[in-house]
């Protein structure tokens, strides 16, 4: 695996190797030794899978709070999605920055997402499917999230939603959580 950093100080664009032969390939996803030596939280205690059905679906942006900060390895087994990523740690040197990537079944990208960077989506393709690792079980006390088109983080998507829950359309505007 490539460990390729991104702007946020701990997240990272993961790009798998594949070992291809007659048969097909074969591809290590995950390896605790692997992210250990690479700096990042291998303790995962369970996982998740959306699928959206239609193109243009937008989830997040959510986090966990602490004492259940959630790290998570994101991945896309069907479709195509656009993934942002936005820091929610004041002591970051990249404070209410994003960074935004497109993982897709054809590329097989992950995405590290580290505790207290907010994580969301956007279909670009119908029937698309993500498969999440996560370091914490859920906590409903401590989920969160920021709405997908707040003004303080100016994120830019490629399109606008065509499915969004209600949750999601609703958090607050982040000057009002702060």
């Amino acid at each position: 695996m490539k460990f390729e950093p991104l702007r946020l100080p701990g997240s990272f664009q993961i790009k798998p190797e594949l070992v291809i032969d007659e048969r097909g390939f074969f591809v290590r996803t995950f390896c605790s030794q692997t992210f250990a030596a690479n700096g990042l939280n291998a303790g995962f205690k369970q996982c998740g899978a959306s699928f959206n059905a239609s193109k243009h679906t937008l989830r997040g942006m959510h986090y966990q709070t602490s004492p259940h900060a959630e790290a998570k390895l994101v991945r896309c087994t069907q479709g195509a999605a656009y993934h942002v990523i936005l820091d929610l740690r004041s002591s970051s040197e990249t404070y209410l920055k994003w960074v935004g990537l497109e993982l897709n079944s054809e590329n097989r990208h992950m995405l590290y997402v580290p505790e207290g960077v907010a994580h969301g989506f956007m279909t670009l393709v119908d029937a698309t499917e993500i498969f999440y690792q996560i370091s914490e079980s859920y906590s409903p006390a401590n989920a969160h999230g920021v709405r997908w088109d707040d003004p303080a983080f100016g994120i830019e998507w490629p399109a606008t939603p065509g499915t969004l829950s209600d949750r999601d359309a609703n958090f607050p505007d982040f000057k009002e959580q702060s």
